[in-house]
């Protein structure tokens, strides 16, 4: 397998594994436009040359856009291998590419969000415990911090009080989202559309800033959906979905 690291001079050429499309699809020109910035502020964009879910996301913690305190480490913002890409060892060598970058530039680890078990959006725990990820921190409902310290004496990374439980004021759905998944740019607009037309109390917040998502009331800044102040998950839902989980709500 061949791989391919994104920088300002191949970003527009090059596809962004997630969201597969040329440059004038939403969610592709959101995403590229959200990376741009995001390089030269360390973002690393690791993936393969063959078109298909195998890449990785990391930057370093203090450039994150999710509210840790994790100084001196690298952040996964995203590790997916999915499909005819799993089985044959990719995964491995883009942890690695990870591990050895942390090492090279003298961090402390690599830290990443998870879950106990295998939730949508997250990386994978059972695989990251086999590569000896420990739990560093948790929060509610169902979020882990795992970390990989370079070094025993390596301080533990923890999420920020505002995160730990997840609750915000105001009446019903209640959205917070970045343009840091390419897949925001395509559903909140349909999600917010289904509401209006079925007259369901909805706002959506764009985090625009990393001071924003920093301090956001969640863990998983992505896409956080709360109902009446209670966090609701963190799965990007089709309209459908979303009108299923509403009736369930309103009932």
């Amino acid at each position: 397998m061949d791989y391919i690291q994104l920088n300002q001079e191949n970003l527009e050429q090059e596809h962004i594994c997630c969201a597969i499309s040329n440059n004038k699809d939403p969610q592709v020109a959101a995403k590229k436009a959200w990376l741009r910035d995001r390089l030269d502020e360390g973002l690393v964009f690791l993936k393969s040359t063959e078109r298909g879910k195998c890449f990785i996301e990391y930057i370093p913690a203090e450039f994150a856009w999710v509210p840790l305190e994790a100084e001196g480490y690298l952040y996964i913002d995203c590790f997916w291998v999915s499909g005819a890409f799993k089985g044959h060892g990719y995964a491995n060598d883009l942890l690695e590419h990870c591990i050895a970058d942390a090492k090279a530039k003298g961090k402390h680890g690599i830290c990443v969000i998870s879950s106990p078990k295998k939730q949508a959006f997250l990386s994978d725990p059972k695989y990251l415990a086999h590569k000896g990820f420990r739990v560093a921190d948790t929060a509610e409902p169902f979020f882990t911090l795992l970390y990989l310290p370079l070094a025993e004496t390596a301080p533990m990374p923890r999420f920020k009080p505002c995160a730990k439980v997840p609750h915000i004021e105001g009446n019903g759905f209640i959205l917070y989202y970045t343009a840091g998944c390419p897949y925001t740019a395509k559903y909140v607009p349909l999600i917010e559309k289904a509401a209006k037309d079925a007259g369901i109390p909805f706002k959506s917040i764009l985090l625009a800033n990393r001071n924003q998502a920093q301090n956001a009331p969640a863990a998983w800044t992505n896409y956080a959906l709360f109902y009446n102040g209670a966090y609701v998950g963190n799965e990007i839902l089709s309209e459908k979905k979303f009108l299923a989980l509403a009736a369930e709500k309103q009932q």
